[in-house]
């Protein structure tokens, strides 16, 4: 088995049942994020304390990406330097690297059609240990 990857994540004994309310540091559009992914995940039953920060940041890239995209909208993708010549507007690559980010947090939270394909998530009860084998 070395070098291979596991194909099944076993959830943990302590999944959150009821959907958390989102971190107050959140954006608006970070929050909105929030509500509408962590009912899937509670739902799946792979939500945990553990990955509530993951979460956190996943919509705070979110929230940076659609910051970015309004300010793109009302300056345009590129602005005037000092001398006049057009540049590219520095909110681009902010909103590339958000997007980067929260792309691999989406991924890691199981939130992609790759992930949920390249891994099982098993749940386990009294009666099945077959995870620990």
């Amino acid at each position: 088995m070395r070098g291979r990857k596991p194909n099944e994540i076993a959830a943990g004994s302590s999944p959150i049942v009821t959907v958390p309310r989102p971190p107050a540091w959140l954006s608006t559009d970070a929050k909105r994020e929030w509500k509408r992914v962590a009912p899937i995940l509670v739902e799946r039953g792979h939500l945990e304390d553990a990955d509530l920060s993951i979460l956190a940041n996943c919509c705070d890239a979110f929230g940076t990406m659609v910051a970015m995209a309004r300010k793109i909208e009302a300056e345009g993708a590129t602005i005037p330097n000092a001398r006049g010549e057009l540049k590219r507007n520095p909110a681009t690559g902010i909103k590339n690297e958000a997007a980067i980010r929260h792309k691999q947090l989406c991924s890691e939270l199981g939130l992609t059609p790759v992930s949920r394909a390249r891994s099982t998530f098993k749940v386990a009860n009294d009666d099945d240990l077959s995870f620990l084998d």
